[in-house]
Order: structure tokens, then C-alpha cells, then sequence
């Protein structure tokens, strides 16, 4: 039996779910084959502060790492957007399922335009608080954290007036209609949003060959693209970054841009034809620090 190990939330049960189920099919496996082991994450206990403050996004992994490093899971599945730029080389990305909907969707108002004056916008993202303040800067950010149903509980009591989610997540938990989708050309999203990767022991010939049958190419080539960029950037949980890669005939198209926290500043670049190359995506972390003031830039260690 093999053991999948993933935090508890709702969402990243069903993200497992899905791993296990496709790992059944692509197999011929009976069900018994793979054991669900769920772990309280660090990132899950602490619910009162922002990621950042805390740890960033190992919060969500370490927990998890141990586990699989002691031989406790065999492999690890997790939300890509929630995985360290820089992983342990005793660590694989063995896999990426098929991508789901990238956008972000927003949930108390029809659109960013239809909020009202000074509203209250829950999230403890930078990329999306900086994203907000950039198109709406009369809007108040207030710290908002937790599963999907604590943060649609959150603003029903009144603590926000309105907040954003991943689709893809509202999608996987069976809410597809929850919120109003934001364009990708108002609101670009977080790298790796809306991929779920599947992580192994390094040395582990046989499960990386084993998990790398349910990997969809396509999603891997983008979200390793997006990663990179983040990697030549510098970025850190701190940093208000959006990036997207997608296919674009034989080559790929990359949408990125940097903010400042307060969304006053923030520089975009769209570029199409790319083959994903490290040496491209390096060239447009560059394109970008470069257009950026010196403020902006030290906010990446630049």
C-alpha cells in the first residue's frame, strides 16, 4: 500500500482524492492500494497572522517534507501557488494534474468597479491586496486567512465586506457558481495557481515513474515556467508577484508583472513565443526589475 500524505482542509482532501483516484485508473489499481495519511500543517494551525509573518509558504510544506523524507508517506500532494520556489534536492516534483480555472474570483460583489467606496476586501495575499489597491485605491485591506468555508463565513459575519478565492478551488469543492470570475487582464493570478503537484522522495526511481504517468505535460511545462520566474525574480512570500504561462501554438506566452505593496506602482510584461527556457524567463525577471524604481526593485533584493 502506498501512503498519500496532504493537509486536512477540505480542499486539499479532495485535491488528494483526486490524485489517488487518477493514480487508480492510470494503473489498474483496486482501491485499497493507496492510503489517504492526512497532516496538520503548521500554516493550518496558525489562523490569526498573515503567511508571511510567520514563515511563508513552508508553513504549508515542512510538516508535510518530514513526513515524506522520514519514509512516514510515500508522496506528498500539495497546491502548487503553496510550494517554496526552492525545494530540497532529497525532493521531487514527480507530477502536475490537469490544470483547473487560473482565475481569482470575487465574492461579495458582482465586479471590482461594483464595490462601494472604502469597502472592506479580506485576504492576507500581497499579490492580491497590492493587485486591489493598484485598481481600486480607495479600498481598505483588512487580514483575512483560513480554509474556503472559514473565509465565506468571515465575510458573511461581516468582518470583510467582500474577498477573493482561488476558482479552482471553489471548482474541485463543488461551488462553481460562488463569485463573480475577474479577467485575467484585470487581475493576473498567483504563480502555479490552479495546479495540483504531487511530490516524492528524489531517489525514489519507482514511485517518480509511477506518479509521472497521471502528469499533464502541458500544466508542468507552464507552472515550471512560472516557478522559474519567480526563482530569477528573488520573490519571497512577501513580494506581490502574478505570473502566467500558457500555451501558445508550440511555444508559450507569459504574463507577469510586479507591484509595490500599496499597488502605486507596478510594471507588466506579456511576452508570446517563448520555448520556456531558463535563460528566457531569467531575461524577463530582468525586463521587469529593470523597469521597476530602486524602491521596487529592494523589495526583490535588488
Amino acid at each position: 500500500m502506498l501512503r498519500l500524505g496532504t493537509r486536512g482542509s477540505p480542499l486539499a482532501l479532495v485535491q488528494a482524492n483526486l490524485v489517488r483516484d487518477a493514480l487508480l485508473a492510470a494503473h489498474g489499481w483496486a482501491p485499497g492500494a493507496i492510503e489517504i495519511v492526512p497532516i496538520r500543517t503548521t500554516g493550518d494551525k496558525v489562523q490569526d497572522r498573515p503567511l508571511a509573518e510567520i514563515g511563508g509558504k513552508a508553513l504549508w510544506t515542512k510538516e508535510l517534507d518530514r513526513a515524506l523524507l522520514a519514509g512516514e508517506i510515500d508522496f506528498a500532494v500539495h497546491s502548487m501557488k503553496d510550494v517554496e520556489t526552492i525545494r530540497p534536492a532529497s525532493i521531487a516534483i514527480a507530477a502536475m494534474l490537469p490544470r483547473e480555472d487560473v482565475r481569482d474570483r470575487l465574492i461579495g460583489a458582482d465586479s471590482i468597479e461594483a464595490l462601494s467606496h472604502g469597502a472592506r476586501i479580506g485576504t492576507s495575499s500581497p499579490r492580491r491586496a497590492a493587485q486591489m489597491r493598484r485598481i481600486r485605491p480607495d479600498l481598505a485591506i483588512v487580514p483575512l486567512r483560513g480554509n474556503v468555508d472559514t473565509r465565506l463565513a468571515k465575510v458573511r459575519a461581516g468582518e470583510a465586506d467582500a474577498t477573493l478565492l482561488a476558482a479552482a478551488g471553489l471548482e474541485r469543492l463543488g461551488r462553481p457558481d460562488i463569485g463573480a470570475p475577474i479577467p485575467l487582464d484585470q487581475l493576473l493570478p498567483a504563480p502555479s495557481q490552479g495546479a495540483v503537484g504531487i511530490e516524492v522522495r528524489a531517489g525514489n526511481v519507482a514511485i517518480v515513474s509511477q506518479i509521472a504517468a497521471i502528469g499533464d505535460r502541458t500544466t508542468e511545462r507552464c507552472v515550471l515556467a512560472e516557478r522559474a520566474l519567480l526563482a530569477a525574480l528573488g520573490a519571497d512570500c512577501h513580494s506581490a508577484v502574478a505570473a502566467l504561462a500558457t500555451p501558445e501554438g508550440d511555444g508559450l506566452r507569459m504574463r507577469a508583472e510586479v507591484l509595490s505593496g500599496d499597488g502605486a506602482e507596478h510594471v507588466r510584461i506579456d511576452r508570446p513565443g517563448l520555448a520556456g527556457t531558463p535563460q528566457e524567463t531569467a531575461a524577463i525577471a530582468g525586463e521587469l526589475l529593470a523597469a521597476a524604481s530602486p524602491a521596487l526593485r529592494a523589495m526583490f533584493g535588488h
